[in-house]
């Protein structure tokens, strides 16, 4: 059996991809559950969604990385010091053959704990532009994976997103009608998911909030995730169905025809894998990333893109109500989204995990 550590939080685009792995290494027999233990912080959804998937977490102080010099970043070091002995303390008490890291802010301490005790070290990025921790932790280990084709990291290898299972080989597929009947929506109809993250997405939720009746009058419905930290909307129209937030995306995406979404990593990749026509709306904040995350998609033709600014009730009525209304443009982007998704990334990322303790300096190429 192999003990393991898994680093990452945050958000559910490094808590999702880490869970998936967790979830598969147990699958397998690698690793039993007890093997298994989770670093994140105390503020992130790793503190719900670790638990709840029966994995044991630990934690350690959430630091961003200072972006100016102010009484914050001369605080920031020492902080720093304090999480890696903290790390130091976690893996030595558990003593994994491998540590993991997704990304975020969590990661770069336990990076350089790991290196600093030779445990093997693997790192995932999600994002096509890297993060600070993971462009950092790249230079501490061989064993680099990535998601997207335009990532750019020193020695890295393109794997994929790890997604559930679920998502990925469902034991039973379930029908749109079961899927749609779930949420409590018109088995028959073609449905739009509209999906602003875990979080979910002001401008996202106010723009498609304005057009429903437009979306209705078109013959679609609407399932609707507006996130956790936006109130639920005060309606009760028939064929809209609105969620804070949703614990079966598996189903959500089954139930699907076409989909609205933030551009994250894990959203881009699950999009990708089950073939749906997707309009993406990268967040507008940040290094870019979303937008970059969502190329591969829009290379293929299997996506659009529009930017937060422009999503707006005149653009949805102007391009996106007449979309929906192809049937035939909206089974092109069907057929183009074929082969871009990586449904086995996380059994690969397991693989990996196997080469890292083995240790080998390269990441296995699938064809071995």
């Amino acid at each position: 059996m192999m003990r393991v550590i898994l680093a990452g939080g945050g958000t559910a685009g490094h808590v999702n991809p880490l869970l998936a792995v967790a979830h598969e290494l147990v699958r397998q027999g690698s690793s039993r559950v007890e093997d298994i233990v989770v670093i994140g912080t105390a503020e992130g959804l790793e503190t719900r969604l670790v638990p709840d998937a029966g994995f044991a977490l630990s934690t350690i102080a959430r630091l961003p990385f200072p972006r100016r010099i102010n009484a914050q970043a001369l605080l920031f070091w020492p902080r720093f010091a304090a999480a890696v002995v903290r790390s130091i303390r976690i893996i030595r008490s558990h003593r994994p053959d491998v540590v993991a890291g997704f990304g975020g802010y969590v990661s770069a301490p336990v990076y350089v704990a790991a290196w600093l005790l030779r445990v093997p070290l693997v790192i995932h990025e999600a994002n096509a532009v890297p993060g600070f921790a993971n462009r950092w932790g790249a230079r501490l280990t061989p064993h680099v994976v990535t998601t997207f084709s335009l990532t750019k990291l020193p020695g890295a290898t393109l794997l994929g997103m790890p997604m559930p299972r679920s998502i990925t080989h469902p034991d039973s597929s379930p029908t749109l009608a079961s899927a749609r009947t779930h949420f409590g929506l018109s088995p028959r109809k073609k449905t739009l998911l509209v999906t602003g993250g875990s979080q979910g997405s002001v401008s996202v939720n106010s723009t498609v909030q304005a057009v429903v009746g437009d979306v209705l009058a078109a013959g679609w419905q609407v399932l609707h995730i507006v996130g956790n930290r936006n109130p639920l909307p005060t309606t009760d129209t028939p064929g809209y169905v609105a969620l804070k937030y949703c614990d079966r995306m598996d189903l959500a995406f089954a139930a699907a025809t076409a989909v609205i979404s933030r551009a994250g990593a894990a959203t881009v990749s699950e999009i990708q894998v089950l073939g749906l026509p997707a309009v993406f709306v990268p967040y507008p904040v940040g290094n870019g990333e979303q937008e970059k995350n969502a190329w591969d998609s829009l290379q293929a033709g299997s996506a659009v893109l529009v930017s937060d600014g422009d999503f707006t009730p005149d653009y949805v009525r102007a391009t996106v109500l007449p979309l929906l209304g192809d049937d035939s443009a909206l089974e092109r982007m069907r057929q183009r989204a074929a082969g871009l998704g990586r449904a086995n990334a996380a059994s690969e990322f397991v693989r990996v995990m196997h080469h890292a303790r083995s240790g080998s300096r390269k990441v296995p190429s699938w064809s071995d």
